[in-house]
This record gives structure tokens, sequence and C-alpha cells, in this order.
């Protein structure tokens, strides 16, 4: 797995979880809790997958959209 997919997979996990527990009308502390603490956990992902080793081979001139290697 690559070094910046654990951090996105960690967020959308919270993201489910928070979304779940806001739908089944859990404890407002708990869901207030979630909510400020996701601001800190969306920084953290951005801020992993921006410093991740990753090469990118081709330019913006030479293949400007692909969603799939052809």
């Amino acid at each position: 797995m690559k070094n910046y997919a654990l951090p996105v997979a960690w967020v959308t996990g919270f993201l489910l979880i928070f979304v779940t527990l806001t739908q089944l009308q859990a404890n407002t502390a708990l869901i207030l809790f979630l909510f400020s603490i996701s601001p800190i956990l969306v920084i953290w992902m951005v801020y992993k997958v921006l410093v991740a080793d990753v090469t990118v081979d081709k330019t913006f001139d030479e293949q400007w959209y692909c969603d799939r290697e052809n």
C-alpha cells in the first residue's frame, strides 16, 4: 500500500463513522467532539498526501487528463 493511502483510509473511515453516528442520533457531545477534531484529521491527511514520495513521469502538456492507464 502506498504511504499516502493509509491516512486517506483512516480519515474516510472516520467520516463514515461520524455520518453513521449522526444519522443514528448518537450523543450530541460525541458528535460535536468528532466534528471538532475532524479538521485536524483532514489537515493531517492533506499533509501526508502532499509530502508523499510519488514520482510523476508525465507532464501536463503530454497528458492533461487520464483516469486510467492505457
